[in-house]
């Protein structure tokens, strides 16, 4: 199994096929996008693929380690996170080809009028220790 990061972005990704932001949205039609999203997830949780997912507030802030005994230091402007990241998925598959596969069908989810966004999710491996010599005798 290996574990991906499916990324859902507010902007920076490609224009979506049905490229209306969410705040032009009715009640029903995000209604309908976050049970789209629930049911995706429940599926996966079904097949022991889903590992964790979260929608994201658009309030955030950059924050540094600035020393010793010093508060934490908050600054900006930055390519800020909170403009760019709606929300993330953790699943965890048996293939490339899978993760391939659920990223295109997570990018179907409904949007304005009801049709498929077809929004570009960015899809990220994790980064993963080689197995040790003994776990590669164990198989």
């Amino acid at each position: 199994m290996a574990k991906y990061l499916l990324l859902k972005h507010y902007r920076g990704a490609p224009t979506a096929v049905n490229d209306v932001p969410m705040d032009k949205w009715t009640p029903a039609e995000i209604s309908a996008h976050v049970q789209y999203m629930r049911d995706f997830a429940d599926r996966l949780v079904e097949t022991g693929e889903f590992v964790d997912g979260q929608a994201l507030a658009p309030e955030g802030i950059f924050v540094r380690y600035d020393g010793e005994g010093r508060p934490p230091v908050t600054d900006g402007p930055f390519a800020e996170t909170k403009d760019l990241i709606a929300g993330w998925m953790v699943i965890d598959v048996d293939s490339y080809e899978r993760a391939l596969e659920l990223a295109g069908e997570l990018s179907a989810a409904p949007g304005a009028n009801g049709e498929p966004i077809h929004e570009w999710l960015e899809l990220r491996p994790f980064l993963t220790p080689s197995p040790t010599i003994a776990e590669c005798h164990q198989q």
